[in-house]
């Protein structure tokens, strides 16, 4: 039996999320509830959900400004 590229992706995603927030992966890994699929491959259910909200500061110190690229002309 092997992974789907759906679950394959859902791992990914598990492990992106425990990143970002700081928090161990096992706790994720263990919400995940696998089927398997007519090609005998594992298909996880309830993938877990990524939400990114950036930081305003943080987009404003990375963007550039046009100054930045004209100099003192």
């Amino acid at each position: 039996m092997k992974l789907s590229n759906q679950a394959m992706g859902a791992l990914m995603m598990a492990l992106q999320k425990s990143l970002m927030e700081q928090s161990d992966v096992t706790n994720l890994l263990q919400q995940l509830d696998f089927l398997v699929d007519e090609n005998e491959q594992l298909v996880v259910e309830n993938p877990p959900i990524v939400r990114f909200i950036p930081d305003q500061e943080e987009e404003e110190k990375i963007m550039p400004k046009e100054e930045d690229f004209l100099g003192n002309a």
